[in-house]
This record gives C-alpha cells, structure tokens and sequence, in this order.
C-alpha cells in the first residue's frame, strides 16, 4: 500500500478522536426522496393558487429560483442533477441521441434507452450511493433505464412510451410506490418524476389555462404526498427535494415577428452541412462539410437580428457546452421566444425550453423539506449544479469530482445537520507523503475504496491540503479531490 495512503489512514484515525473505523461502518442518515417536476417555471406557484407547496414554505425550505445548467433541455439537465457536472463534462448534451457518420438520430423516448448515451464515465447518484452501501430506486426519472458502469439501479420503473403524463391516478400511483420503497424495501434514495407541467407548456403555452391546470394537478400531488409521509411515519426521517429541469416561454410566431429559418438565408446552403441537428427548439448544431467551416459561420453571422451563431471553440464561458467532443462546430441559437427552423417550419408548439440560461423564464422551482432542513427558510438563487454535492451530504455518502459545491446550500441545512457532518475543520500541511504520486489516480481499486469508505463515516469536516513539486490539491468534501 503506498505510504501517502499511510500517512492519510492515521491522519484521519487521530482526527476522529483514536475511534477505530469499522469496515462498512456508517454514520445514520436520513432517507432522502428527489422528484423533478418537468417545466415548472420559478413563478408558476406565484400565479396560480398552490396551497401545497405554499404549506411547504413554512415547513421547509424554497429558494427563490434555480438557474439549469446550460442546455436547457430535459435530458442534460436531469443528468446534472444527478452529477452535480456541467453538461460539457457530463456528455449528455442533447435530448436526442445522433450519429454524425450515418446520420442516425433517436427521439427524446428512444434515446432513453441508448447505454452508450449516458454511460459516459460520470457516475449518477443512484450508483454512487449504491457502491457506498446504500440502496436506491427511481421511477421515469431521466436517465433511469440505462446501465452505468455496469450497474443498474436497484429498483427502477421505466417510464412507458406514449404515456399520459397528466394521468393524475398514476401519480398517486406512484407515490404509492414510493412509500412501500422507502418502508418495505427500505430504500434510501428514490428519485421521481412527474411530466407535467411541462407538456401542456409545449401544447398551449406557459400562460395557458392547461398550464394553470398541470401546476394545480402538481400541487395536488405534492399534498398527497404529503399525508402519505405521515400516514407512513416517515415526516422523522424523509427529506423531500422538489425542483425541475428547467421553466417555459411562449414561442413567437409570425406574422407577428419574422420567424428564423434556415432555408430562407440567401447565403446559406445544406450543400455545405454534413450533418444536422436542427428542428428542436431554439438550439441546433451543425456539422459542416470539411473545409466549410467558416463559409458556413459566415453565412449564419448576422443573418437574423434574433439568431446568434458560434464556432464551437467561441462560445461563451459561462454557458459551459464546449468542450466535449459530441458538440459540433457550429452552434445556432435563438433569442427568447425565437426557434430555429432548418429547411422549413415544422415546429408547431406554442411554449419551448433550451434558452440561455440567463433568461428568468428559463429558472425553475426548488422547494425541500424534512428533519435536515430548515422551516420557513428563503434560500438565495443558486445553479442546478450544487444541488447533487447537497444530496450527497444528506445521504452521508462521498460524492464523485462535480461542479457543484456544498456551500451553496449549507445554510438551508437545519443546525444539527451541519453540526453531524462538520463538528470541526482541520488545516493539515503535508509536504513529503505525495513525492512519488501526484493525486489519487496513483492508488489501486482497493485502496480508493478505502479511502471513500474512511472518508463516508468521518464525522470531521477536514481539508488536507497537499502539497509536491508538480500540483497542490485540495481534499474537500468528504473525499472530492480537485485540482487548484
């Protein structure tokens, strides 16, 4: 075993007091249930009456908004939940699975179903808490179906095709199933997603009366949920995390406003493209030709006053979707409330999603209750990002490298909990134990393991920072190690 590893062992045995550390051992935890709930706007609960979740700002938790990560769309979203990465290190960067060399594309249902899409190396929560001794379920979350890793959830119900998501009985139904998860099979983790009110915003609109109507039929269900916590004596030891993929805008039309289609830019030809991804809100890629490149940018710069274009490479910072390889050279996207038509107009919904981030009817929801959080606390908004380092603290459980951060959200967390998890912080210098390894990448299957395992069941908040000749790093978190 390598001597840093030593060195690191015995640190964390002094830290905790000489305590010997059980193999397996444990810290209790509380269960925790995540449901995303598609589409539902940051201000939706503002204007409809939501009595519900109203209640629940009382009992809990609400921050003001949610920002998603960028695109803002369902799939890549979901998956930074359960990442807490960028959709640019994830890799799950579209709803729809495509094949540049055959020209292949799936839809949003099929591409559910396609391992290699979401298999990408970022292990969601589902199977890190698994590997750490926990067991989990989820039912139609995205993301659900696959395998990761070679490991499937624990227990799973996949979404069905053409399902009703506005079948107000199979939610219940749902919940039901949640509940008998949680007492019967004891899980620890379940995630549950609710398609609503995210297609009747598609169908008619953001300000719909169909609209009104999902977020009322969400409310309920959210009740319900509710009594069944109590009915089944779990409001001691659930806590509930509600929050969505992204919010809702209307779609201008013509001939109120000049739509952007692609087939209609005089300096523009598809003779160019190889590929394209195109038709699919207000986001589209293309993949020019070899040696096109830059005709086709300059073609697309500047030929709609709502449409703006980048090479890959150029894309702002902020937006973090650039830099894995499945996203093409070019990138197309619409102003609020402005598709991209490619040859003709065939996208007929009357609301959309995958904006920029930026934009407030892109933010979404976020409510959370139960014996770890605060009652009526109005958290700051935050980025979608932090919510999975959040997860991880409550499960107790050491998270994978992410984006995200835990103090984000640590002051939603009641006093108790944060006192369980970080009775004290600790700055240890260690100079020689790193000579011959510069991170953890050099130790063995085994000894990562017992080193998440040592770092789970540490009732220490405790940052070693490391220091050799090449890189300094820093351990936080219970075991994320990052370079800075």
């Amino acid at each position: 075993m390598h001597i840093h590893l030593f060195l690191l062992l015995g640190l964390f045995l002094t830290l905790t007091n000489n305590t010997p550390l059980q193999p397996g051992a444990r810290k209790t935890h509380n269960k925790l249930l995540l449901i995303s709930v598609d589409g539902f706007r940051w201000d939706y609960d503002q204007h409809i009456e939501t009595p519900n979740l109203q209640a629940l700002v009382k009992e809990g938790v609400k921050a003001k908004y949610i920002t998603p990560s960028f695109i803002t769309l369902t799939s890549p979203s979901h998956f930074t939940l359960l990442t807490g990465r960028d959709i640019e290190s994830h890799g799950v960067i579209h709803n729809m699975w495509f094949n540049t060399t055959t020209g292949e594309k799936k839809p949003y249902y099929a591409t559910q179903g396609v391992n290699e899409w979401w298999d990408t190396g970022s292990l969601p929560i589902w199977i890190t808490a698994q590997r750490q001794g926990l067991k989990t379920g989820s039912i139609h979350f995205p993301g659900t179906k696959p395998t990761y890793d070679g490991e499937e959830i624990f227990l799973k119900i996949v979404e069905p095709q053409f399902y009703n998501y506005s079948n107000e009985t199979a939610w219940r139904e749902n919940i039901d199933t949640v509940m008998k998860w949680f007492t019967v099979d004891d899980l620890d983790f379940v995630t549950l997603y609710f398609g609503e009110p995210d297609s009747a915003g598609h169908k008619h609109g953001p300000d719909s009366e169909k609209v009104r109507n999902a977020v009322r039929q969400v409310d309920s269900a959210i009740g319900y949920l509710v009594q069944s916590i109590e009915k089944h004596g779990l409001k001691s030891n659930l806590n509930v995390i509600i929050t969505a993929d992204h919010g809702m805008t209307t779609v201008l039309k013509e001939p109120a406003v000049n739509e952007i289609v692609l087939g209609r830019f005089a300096n523009f030809s598809f003779k160019d493209i190889d590929f394209e991804m195109l038709d699919y809100g207000p986001c589209g890629m293309l993949l020019p030709k070899e040696g096109k490149i830059e005709k086709v940018y300059q073609a697309l710069k500047g030929a709609h006053p709502h449409l703006t274009v980048y090479k890959k490479e150029d894309l702002p910072e902020r937006l973090r979707y650039s830099k894995h390889e499945r996203i093409l050279p070019i990138l197309l996207f619409g102003n609020l409330g402005y598709v991209v038509h490619g040859r003709l107009k065939l996208q007929f919904n009357k609301g959309e999603h995958g904006f920029d981030n930026q934009y407030m009817d892109m933010k979404m929801i976020f409510r959370a209750f139960g014996p770890d959080f605060k009652k009526n606390y109005l958290a700051e908004p935050f980025d979608s990002v932090n919510i999975y380092p959040l997860m991880c603290n409550l499960l107790k459980i050491a998270p994978e490298p992410n984006n995200g951060s835990l103090e984000i959200t640590r002051g939603m967390l009641s006093f108790e909990s944060n006192r369980s998890g970080h009775t004290m912080k600790t700055q240890v210098m260690i100079t020689t134990c790193l000579q011959q390894a510069s991170d953890m990448q050099t130790l063995d299957s085994g000894e990562r393991k017992l080193m998440r395992e040592i770092m789970a069941t540490s009732e220490l908040f405790v940052t070693i920072e490391i220091f050799n000749e090449t890189q300094k790093l820093s351990l936080i978190e219970r075991g994320q190690l990052t370079g800075r």
